[in-house]
């Protein structure tokens, strides 16, 4: 291959809607390894797999889960701010329904019942918001509010404003157990992205999004169910929320209304832009947005790894997401060679 076909395919690459958020997280996932001799080093162990990959995998499915909600939400030209509180409320749920008891085998109602409650709850939660949105017709970011706002009070009603801890073991199964070798979190993780990624591609699904994200008055006269399909996207963040309070509750072994979730929602848009979804709508992908929260969590890592100061992360965080979102804007990279390219003319024209 000779360097012209060298650098049409690397431009390819770039200008494919995952090519910057790949080399994103490979870059961290590089300097993770210069800076930690054994990061990239995995291990069969008990058992099971060890190592910093699998841990950050780990520590990442919860926000991927909440993300993928995110995704579908902002196809439509939705944002849900309330996934965080969500979270509390169904962790708070979970651990009410299975009790305080310090047997590890007893619990007040058996462990499918505790698992379709929380999600039930964040499910009519998501419905909540998907009515005032597409029935009431409030501002998604107005709607999800007064939910991100009440939620919080509605987990620590559940709790009694107490952290509750979970003694069921059982429970800890599906954030702190292994399958097949590999945490559970991550066949979660893998389980609601093929199905939703086989709705989204074996169905009209994907096309009836992006229609309503790109122009819905247009895709409600060619009869697309806008209102429809908008209200079971708020409903499947909602659930895809529970899922998350389900895997962090049950990884801290309790229920804490106040802190549980606390700024995830934040993180959720922030994995969906760094993976590639446009927040005007219509634009979206279920691969990047996983992508974009294993950035984040990598990039949180290598934060800690480095020994910064816990008042400086949130600021090194938002100087790596903006140099990001810089790096991916195609109007700041042209911007950017425009610039560059001005010197070298001017050199050529007093050489002439």
């Amino acid at each position: 291959m000779d360097d012209t076909a060298r650098r049409m395919t690397l431009r390819s690459m770039m200008e494919h809607r995952l090519g910057w958020p790949i080399v994103t997280l490979v870059l961290l996932l590089a300097l993770n390894a210069a800076f930690n001799p054994g990061f990239l080093h995995v291990e069969w162990r008990n058992g099971h797999v060890y190592g910093s990959l699998v841990d950050i995998l780990n520590r990442a499915a919860p926000l991927a889960v909440v993300a993928l909600g995110m995704t579908i939400v902002i196809a439509t030209r939705g944002i849900d701010i309330s996934v965080g509180a969500v979270v509390a409320i169904a962790g708070a749920v979970a651990a009410w329904a299975i009790g305080g008891s310090i047997a590890g085998n007893v619990t007040r109602f058996p462990l499918p019942v505790v698992i379709v409650a929380a999600l039930g709850v964040a499910l009519l939660c998501g419905l909540w918001n998907g009515l005032l949105v597409a029935r009431a017709g409030m501002q998604p970011i107005i709607a999800t509010l007064i939910l991100m706002v009440a939620g919080r009070g509605i987990a620590q009603l559940i709790t009694n404003g107490q952290i509750i801890t979970i003694y069921y073991t059982p429970y800890f199964f599906f954030g702190g157990g292994y399958l097949l070798g590999l945490p559970t979190s991550i066949w979660i993780v893998a389980l609601v992205f093929v199905l939703l990624y086989l709705a989204i591609t074996r169905t009209a699904l994907g096309l009836f999004l992006q229609a309503i994200g790109i122009n819905p008055t247009a895709a409600r006269v060619a009869g697309v169910q806008a209102k429809r399909l908008t209200l079971g996207a708020y409903a499947f963040s909602g659930l895809c929320a529970g899922v998350a309070g389900i895997l962090i509750s049950s990884n801290v072994k309790s229920a804490d209304g106040n802190n549980a979730g606390l700024l995830l929602e934040l993180d959720a848009i922030l994995a969906v832009t760094l993976g590639g979804t446009a927040l005007t709508g219509g634009r979206f992908t279920l691969a990047g947005s996983v992508i974009g929260a294993l950035i984040i969590q990598t990039l949180t890592y290598l934060i800690y790894s480095l020994g910064v100061p816990p008042e400086v992360n949130l600021v090194v965080k938002a100087i790596v997401v903006f140099a990001v979102m810089m790096l991916q804007s195609g109007e700041f990279r042209a911007t950017v060679v425009k610039f560059a390219r001005r010197p070298a003319i001017g050199r050529s024209e007093v050489r002439r």
